[in-house]
């Protein structure tokens, strides 16, 4: 398995470390429901290092991101400005998922998905190779994501007093850089915080660093559970390349409003004109159980299927994303263990900023 930076800090901690799509990985640090909580209520931190950084550079960087993504760029003129989209097949299912960040007209950087790193570099390459751009993957960063109510003045606390200052200006979907750090207010919680990019030599100092500033280490467990909870897809599991965003919960995320030709744009199209049959919503169980991936949803529209589930710690309930018919609305039931338990639909997120959405309880 391949290792991050940060291994050997992750074992001195007692981490208990899993095969994660190659990497070696925390999956927690003794008590997920713990490290959950951290986040929502102080200051948690994540090692995000198998995550893939992209830069591409050339004079048609901007055409070439302009056909890739179903997004927009023309939204990034302010240098630092970033946005979520989507890498589509020519048929508009997801080839991944990524954060986008505009530099300058001649630089954006892309952080893109572990799960999908090889595909993704290769459809990089291979339509990259219309355009005049050259695509670099930066094996030499680490990434550490510092999340939570706390996270930022906790951040601040161990950089210089001008960067501070910028960076309490700095808004959401917005990085910084800073020598040879960058500084991204983004996160996969649903709590404010920033995702670090920094040399791998320097991540364990950091790390540790972070540590004495009192924020707390924590595992892929809490990760999932916290980004469930934002209403938050999983790549593979509430998305792939056989579903495209209008059946994804990504609407938002596929700019169509002009002309633009991009890379799946008349698969959406023909899915718009003859309806989609689909949406991902929010599950709430009303009972007692357990909500996984793979069980099938009754509605009184036809039947559906859960992609993501799990126990939410802040909701002490179990709670999902299903797959399930467009017009379906109100109170369903799902088949766990061969009986039918029933569970109300609900519009995701569930929590955000420490808080249960309105409609969610």
């Amino acid at each position: 398995m391949r290792k991050t930076p940060l291994n050997e800090a992750h074992l001195a901690a007692g981490a208990r470390m899993v095969d994660f799509t190659g990497w070696e990985m925390p999956i927690h640090y003794g008590s997920q429901m713990d490290e959950h909580h951290q986040v929502r209520t102080g200051a948690g931190m994540f090692d995000v290092s198998h995550m893939t950084v992209v830069d591409i550079r050339g004079p048609q960087t901007r055409a070439f991101l302009s056909y890739l993504l179903a997004n927009d760029v023309a939204k990034l003129h302010t240098p630092g400005k970033a946005f979520y989209s989507c890498m589509l097949t020519e048929s508009g299912g997801v080839v991944d998922d990524l954060i986008t960040y505009f530099m300058d007209e001649g630089w954006f950087r892309l952080v893109v998905n572990a799960t999908t790193r090889d595909k993704g570099l290769a459809w990089l390459e291979r339509h990259g190779a219309d355009f005049s751009v050259a695509v670099t993957e930066h094996h030499e960063l680490a990434i550490i994501a510092v999340q939570g109510p706390h996270a930022r003045e906790k951040v601040h606390a161990l950089v210089p007093a001008e960067v501070a200052a910028e960076l309490r200006e700095l808004k959401p979907f917005t990085a910084l850089s800073h020598d040879e750090l960058f500084f991204a207010r983004t996160g996969y919680t649903g709590e404010d915080g920033y995702e670090i990019l920094l040399p791998g030599g320097q991540a364990e100092e950091f790390w540790n660093r972070l540590l004495k500033e009192g924020v707390a280490p924590c595992g892929l467990g809490a990760r999932d559970t916290l980004r469930l909870e934002a209403g938050m897809n999983l790549y593979g599991h509430d998305m792939d390349e056989g579903t495209s965003p209008l059946v994804s919960g990504l609407s938002w995320t596929v700019a169509m409003k002009d002309d633009r030709e991009f890379i799946g744009r008349a698969a959406l199209e023909e899915q718009k004109s003859e309806g989609v049959p689909r949406k991902l919503v929010g599950l709430v169980l009303e009972g007692r159980g357990v909500l996984r991936e793979g069980q099938t949803v009754i509605t009184s529209d036809g039947e559906g299927i859960t992609t993501s589930g799990g126990f939410s710690p802040t909701l002490q309930k179990a709670i999902a994303f299903a797959r399930i018919p467009s017009r379906a609305e109100g109170s369903c039931e799902v088949e766990i263990r061969g009986k039918y338990l029933p569970a109300r639909i609900v519009a995701p997120p569930f929590v955000r900023n420490g808080k249960v959405c309105e409609g969610i309880l």
